[in-house]
């Protein structure tokens, strides 16, 4: 058995050591952010932050993550008020959205460890593929999120949790025509 903690639970994985950790992580404990994208770690849709580096989940093994800290993007905040997500939504940054959990995690934990990158400072760390092209928009974000975790710029609040389908949109009544038309 392999055991490591998942977004600060312990976790004990009854798999095959061998078992590449974005499998576990998707299969066995239902966190699904973390995307299959290519398999081979080109991507970065798989991105998750292990003892504070981002890493490809599809090429390390959980036996690699023995005792290890795995973080990934469903506790990067569960409000969705981590500042990265917040600068993402405020800069319009997702199209199709299948990259967005591994380029923000990536943003993350460059954030972390430099809260005022450089545009090179941010293509060197965030190197996941967005096959929608929307890399200025995440050059932004991400030092848009830089100025508020710096408390330089804020944002009102973060976007809710979920919305049900019904309180999304609700049909009306049509509107009569005025009398006479």
């Amino acid at each position: 058995m392999t055991k490591f903690t998942v977004n600060d639970r312990p976790i004990q994985y009854r798999m095959d050591p061998d078992t590449p950790l974005l499998w576990a992580l998707r299969d066995a404990s239902n966190l699904t952010g973390a995307k299959y994208g290519c398999g081979t770690g080109d991507c970065g849709a798989c991105t998750v932050e292990i003892d504070g580096e981002a890493v490809r989940s599809c090429l390390i093994s959980i036996a690699t993550v023995e005792g290890r800290f795995v973080t990934t993007i469903e506790a990067l905040s569960p409000d969705r008020s981590h500042p990265v997500q917040q600068a993402w939504a405020a800069e319009n940054v997702p199209q199709c959205g299948f990259c967005q959990p591994g380029m923000i995690m990536a943003a993350a934990v460059l954030l972390k460890k430099n809260p005022n990158p450089t545009d090179a400072d941010i293509d060197g760390a965030i190197t996941n593929i967005c096959r929608c092209g929307t890399y200025p928009r995440i050059r932004e974000a991400v030092k848009r999120a830089g100025r508020i975790m710096r408390r330089e710029e804020s944002i009102a609040a973060a976007p809710p949790s979920g919305i049900a389908p019904e309180d999304a949109a609700r049909a009306v009544p049509a509107l009569s025509p005025p009398d006479g038309q």
